[in-house]
């Protein structure tokens, strides 16, 4: 895998590891009883946006590693399967 794939495949997995970690421990504003004139109820309150990038990262690593070696070791190929025509 050359490093455009691999940083293109990081992204991917950074992405969606993103979306998953973006609602944990998140409060709202309607929760907190403080809602700031000018915002939504469900505005977060403090969400942490530096913390979650850095465990994202952390958590994104994981699983692209994991598809590195597969794909870069020969761990698994296509012809591991079964062809039912």
């Amino acid at each position: 895998m050359n490093i455009v794939g691999s940083v293109a495949i990081y992204f991917v997995c950074w992405w969606m590891t993103l979306l998953a970690v973006l609602p944990i421990g998140v409060r709202t504003q309607g929760e907190e009883g403080e809602v700031v004139p000018g915002t939504v109820a469900s505005a977060p309150v403090l969400p942490r946006i530096g913390r979650k990038i850095l465990l994202t990262t952390i958590l994104a690593f994981i699983p692209w590693s994991i598809g590195f070696a597969i794909l870069e070791y020969d761990i698994l190929s296509f012809s591991d399967f079964p062809y039912v025509p």
